[in-house]
């Protein structure tokens, strides 16, 4: 097992990534770039989140957190945007929204302990 499947974060990421991603793959007739950018920000926050596990050094790892909350942001402004173009049902856009926060403030502990 890798140190980053170890993480509860990472499995946060993981299964908020899943809902997600079967969501944006069921909407055919949805804006192309909001799904591409959405994909991108979801794929990005776990592929950094593993990346940084696996740097040697404290400032190598936090760049990378900062990248995985940074995308976590970018989620969420889009999901966001989503609920204003009503392309998203209210109770799925609070699931996510609840995951996405939970998930930036683990990863903002991570980001801490390293300072």
């Amino acid at each position: 097992m890798f140190d980053f499947e170890k993480l509860d974060v990472y499995q946060e990421i993981r299964m908020i990534n899943g809902k997600t991603l079967k969501w944006l793959f069921a909407k055919k007739n949805a804006d192309l770039y909001l799904v591409d950018q959405f994909k991108r920000a979801s794929i990005g926050s776990l592929l950094n989140l593993a990346e940084g596990t696996g740097r040697m050094t404290a400032p190598d790892k936090k760049r990378f957190y900062i990248s995985a909350r940074a995308s976590i942001f970018e989620c969420t402004a889009i999901l966001q945007t989503l609920l204003d173009l009503q392309m998203i049902e209210e109770s799925f856009y609070q699931e996510l929204y609840e995951g996405y926060e939970k998930i930036s403030r683990m990863l903002l502990g991570m980001i801490r302990s390293l300072e």
